[in-house]
């Protein structure tokens, strides 16, 4: 006889927990949870200071946070470096309409003045071209974007995914003397993918990746942003 899913009561909770009965709204309300964990935990990873309590927050109690006054501009969260309280950073999320320019300079007259080193903007809704360039002529700084699509699942969890660590300047130059090459001799790593994202990684960035697991054996190598 085969066995059933229903026979396995850790399993039967496990998928009740993925599916989301409510209307849409709770729906929504589910897919910014996600979305803003995973950006708390992204900011964490990349060395930001963030409360546990933020991270700590489950659905339940984000919805009863979220449900009274549900505008975007709740969503909006701004630390700093560990390490450098002068490093600050801001994550503002966008409604579900298409990002315009018009959008933009309504975010860049919002944060004028706060210092930011850097800004991440998560949309729900497509960003136009012209926007987009707009984006980088109008900030200074660096300015992440990420649907919240793209924030559902923090891969940086995943199972499969090898252990990556971000070199200082210091540990880089020590690799590059140790094996005499040059940064753009060792293997690569594109700006655009997405434990670069995840990271914030900028070109040349040098990246060790460390692989554990049966399916690739034990081993080191080096990836650099470009």
């Amino acid at each position: 006889m085969e066995p059933s899913f229903d026979d396995v009561p850790e399993v039967v909770g496990w998928m009740s927990s993925m599916i989301d009965r409510g209307g849409r709204a709770s729906q929504e309300s589910h897919r910014l949870f996600l979305a803003r964990r995973t950006a708390l935990e992204m900011l964490r990873d990349r060395g930001y200071s963030v409360p546990e309590s933020e991270l700590a927050r489950t659905l339940p109690e984000f919805r009863a946070w979220w449900a009274p006054e549900p505008e975007v501009e709740r969503l909006t969260f701004s630390t700093f470096l560990a390490s450098d309280h002068s490093d600050k950073v801001k994550i503002l999320f966008c409604g579900p309409e298409p990002v315009k320019i018009a959008t933009i300079q309504e975010i860049y007259d919002q944060i004028e003045g706060e210092n930011l080193s850097r800004l991440i903007l998560i949309l729900q809704g497509k960003i136009m071209p012209r926007a987009k360039e707009s984006v980088k002529e109008k900030f200074t700084f660096k300015v992440d974007i990420f649907q919240v699509n793209e924030l559902l699942v923090n891969i940086s969890k995943h199972a499969l995914k090898p252990k990556h660590e971000v070199l200082t300047a210091e540990e880089k130059a020590r690799l590059l003397k140790k094996y005499n090459v040059q940064d753009s001799q060792l293997p690569r790593m594109l700006e655009t993918d997405p434990v670069a994202r995840y990271y914030g990684l900028g070109k040349g960035t040098v990246l060790k990746v460390t692989y554990d697991s049966e399916l690739t054996g034990n081993h080191v190598t080096y990836r650099c942003i470009f």
